[in-house]
């Protein structure tokens, strides 16, 4: 066999090989990963609901005992209503509530809408009035650093905390994200329906803005249970 073809056969060898490996790896790490995302997951829906805070370090296994003591998972229909696992349909909505003392104390929506380059993904948590927003978190999105990206900083997703999703009214209107500061940009009677917005970033404001109404849209039944004090027929079972 001459050089060169033992070369071909030896690279070849190694590419097989290395592919084998590679394969092995992945396959035996993929149970981590998944815990690594499920963890990562309850770990946004607690900052969201403010049980635990930006920042605070905190175990893997403390976020789970936290989660599984203090969050409930269910799923709703476009009415409102608890499903049961065999009920479960294509449209139907996750939701997670907070329960301390056997009392809802807020409810968690998942945030999965469009940005300026791709998907915006998150939780919003809103307090048991069906009105008043607790908390809000990002967790994957593609927006430019230091611009777009800026709506996973403390800074902006803190500026949800107590803003409302009904106008002076009584009326929906979500939450929106204004042209700079809410303050300057905005007539006092609708500030309470705005968050900051981000400067240079006034795009990834818009898709968000979009994405929120519509979402909180969809979400509407549940929290007019919750306006109207109707919270066991929502409770986990």
């Amino acid at each position: 066999m001459s050089n060169a073809m033992k070369s071909i056969v030896f690279s070849v060898i190694l590419c097989v090989v290395c592919s084998l490996l590679l394969t092995a790896a992945n396959t035996g790490l993929k149970p981590f990963q998944q815990k690594n995302i499920e963890v990562d997951r309850q770990k946004n829906i607690l900052k969201a609901f403010g049980i635990i805070a930006e920042g605070q370090a905190i175990s893997n296994a403390e976020v789970t005992r936290l989660f599984e003591s203090s969050v409930r998972s269910l799923w709703v229909d476009d009415s409102g209503r608890i499903l049961k696992e065999n009920e479960r349909a294509p449209g139907d909505l996750p939701l997670y509530l907070y329960v301390k003392d056997d009392t809802v104390k807020a409810y968690v929506v998942p945030i999965d809408t469009r940005g300026l380059w791709g998907q915006i993904r998150g939780y919003l948590a809103i307090a048991n009035d069906g009105t008043t927003i607790v908390g809000f978190t990002v967790f994957q999105h593609q927006e430019t650093p230091g611009l777009g990206g800026e709506i996973e900083s403390r800074w902006f997703c803190k500026n949800f905390e107590g803003k409302k999703i009904l106008d002076a009214s009584g009326r929906f209107v979500s939450i929106h994200i204004a042209k700079g500061s809410a303050a300057d940009a905005m007539p006092p009677e609708k500030r309470i329906n705005y968050v900051d917005g981000i400067s240079g970033a006034t795009m990834t404001g818009k898709f968000l803005s979009e994405g929120l109404k519509k979402i909180l849209a969809a979400y509407e039944p549940v929290a007019i249970q919750f306006r109207q004090k109707h919270q066991p027929t929502i409770q986990a079972n």
